[in-house]
């Protein structure tokens, strides 16, 4: 069956490996970007640009509305280009903001428009301290302090905007560590390794497949458990995208 998606972060290091995938499936794509580089680059990748930015609750409700979504997909960052790692620490505050307060004007608009399902990107090395591998229902370490506090904090609201907004369904994908085409890193460097291409086939999978719920999406590793996205999902962490 083929969908009409809205990308938000189309442009981004997922965007970019997930919009080919979902038109060669045969999508159609909306995808949202900031600038006129990106509405280039998606309209390059046979999307249709949707400008727009997340903060601007009234213009992202027509936004939303026009491209009549069934599905919406969320991969919404506030994060430097390449992933600089010496840019990391500043985007700490802005991220939580593009997960919280986007997420929510995302979710309001998805409804508007009429879409069914939600499927957002949160990130897996926030539990709580514990037992590991973390399965998906171990708890978030809502009393970490300083920046992370931040960071959880903002994965905490976008996975509760996420997962409690009816009746959208929603599913969050706790991605790991990216690596591989524009994340900066072209081999694992850390524990919870995720090549850019398997979390983009993360989210085309999760279209149709899985309840609504979480899942950890990361290749094989001591930290977190992935047999819940390999059983419902079908996902697999040796997924590339052709060269």
């Amino acid at each position: 069956m083929s969908y009409r998606i809205l990308l938000a972060g189309a442009a981004g290091a997922i965007g970019k490996r997930l919009t080919p995938l979902l038109r060669a499936a045969g999508h159609y794509v909306a995808g949202t970007t900031r600038t006129e580089a990106g509405a280039d680059i998606l309209g390059a990748l046979g999307a249709e640009p949707v400008k727009v930015d997340v903060f601007d609750a009234e213009g992202l409700l027509h936004a939303v509305a026009a491209a009549r979504p069934d599905i919406v997909i969320h991969q919404l960052t506030d994060l430097p280009p390449g992933l600089d790692p010496a840019r990391m620490a500043s985007a700490t505050s802005g991220n939580a903001r593009i997960r919280d307060e986007g997420t929510r004007n995302l979710v309001k608009a998805a409804i508007a428009a009429g879409a069914r399902r939600l499927i957002a990107q949160s990130i897996a090395w926030v539990y709580a301290p514990g037992l590991k591998p973390h399965a998906e229902d171990d708890p978030l370490d809502a009393g970490a302090e300083g920046s992370r506090a931040i960071s959880v904090g903002g994965i905490i609201a976008l996975e509760n905007w996420t997962l409690k907004s009816p009746p959208l369904a929603g599913i969050v994908l706790r991605y790991g560590r990216f690596y591989g085409p524009g994340t900066g890193a072209d081999a694992p460097t850390g524990p919870l390794p995720l090549h850019v291409d398997a979390a983009a086939y993360a989210a085309l999978l999760a279209l149709d497949r899985g309840d609504s719920g979480i899942f950890n999406i990361a290749e094989p590793n001591g930290e977190v458990a992935t047999e819940k996205a390999r059983q419902q999902l079908g996902w697999r962490a040796d997924f590339r995208l052709p060269d």
